[in-house]
């Protein structure tokens, strides 16, 4: 169970709206509650269900959940769409770009398979499409396309109330992984073109998918095009951060890990792998052995007992 969240920012956004903070296993969540209607935007991680569906009861009283709402389908963002479909029967709305690989359940389009990463079964009822308007919490959202973390990916922006719902295309201190350049295609030009696009926005407060709310745009801005800038300029600078990433993610979520199998674990995972053979070229083991030693250098995780242990 994740430490609970940080709700002191709730204070900041508009009455019909609650920013809950999570940790790093699963996104933050934003929920509406009018007196019409109620709302979530994104749903965390699978491990986290029951406390998802604890905290959205909590938020709602005693009201039901009539919408969900998911920027992209990255598991961490939608891992508890199931649980809150089968105690709700809300309607979901999904990136359009997603539809396809949702209703069929391809686990390797979702990229499940690529991360080695858990999410239940959900379904949807409508998707979100660039230009689309929809109202939350008795508020305008424009729909917004943001591809480079995730190709098919979207933030929200509510012009009225200068307000971003960024995901994972902007952080207080960057962004998130850009997965398309680690099997080759482009996703550095189209981060760079969403930040670019951020910035033309009146916005002056962003709701991260993960980490605090902050209002400092333009250095949380300048930040992301820093970071931008130096992964571009040598890609397997990008392939070391993301294998690094989804190795302390499954620590996240399996909170220890035998080191005999780790060689293994990671060989297992298709983006691992990939990654390593397009950029890197280190032996399975090698790839291991530095793996664990850089999560450990930098406070990450801890070695106990032939176990990598996260911290």
């Amino acid at each position: 169970m994740s430490a609970p969240p940080r709700t002191d920012a709730a204070r900041l956004l508009p009455p019909t709206m609650r920013f809950l903070q999570r940790d790093w296993l699963s996104s933050n969540n934003v929920l509406f509650v009018d007196p019409d209607r109620t709302a979530l935007v994104d749903t965390g991680y699978v491990k986290h269900r029951a406390l998802t569906l604890a905290l959205v009861r909590q938020g709602l009283g005693d009201r039901g959940l009539d919408t969900l709402v998911n920027t992209h389908l990255h598991a961490d963002h939608c891992g508890g769409n199931a649980i809150l479909q089968q105690t709700f029967a809300c309607r979901t709305l999904i990136p359009a770009a997603s539809a396809d690989a949702v209703r069929h359940w391809d686990a390797a389009r979702l990229t499940y398979e690529a991360t080695g990463e858990r999410c239940d079964r959900f379904t949807f009822d409508d998707v979100l499409r660039e230009g689309q308007t929809i109202e939350l919490g008795r508020l305008r959202w424009h729909v917004i396309a943001a591809p480079g973390h995730d190709p098919q990916a979207v933030v929200l922006h509510c012009a009225s109330e200068g307000l971003l719902i960024s995901a994972d295309a902007l952080w207080e201190n960057g962004f998130g992984l850009i997965f398309p350049e680690l099997e080759g295609e482009s996703g550095f030009a189209e981060q760079r073109a969403v930040l670019a696009r951020i910035a033309g926005l009146d916005v002056t407060r962003v709701i991260p998918g993960h980490g605090p709310m902050f209002d400092d745009v333009a250095g949380a801005l300048e930040r992301a095009h820093r970071r931008l800038d130096h992964l571009a300029a040598d890609p397997a600078k990008n392939a070391r951060h993301a294998i690094k990433v989804l190795l302390k993610f499954l620590l996240l979520d399996r909170e220890r890990m035998p080191l005999a199998d780790l060689q293994a674990t990671l060989s297992a995972i298709p983006l691992v792998r990939g990654a390593n053979q397009r950029f890197l070229g280190m032996t399975p083991e090698a790839l291991a052995q530095w793996a664990i030693a850089d999560l450990v250098r930098a406070g990450a995780a801890r070695v106990v007992d032939g176990h990598l242990v996260n911290a």
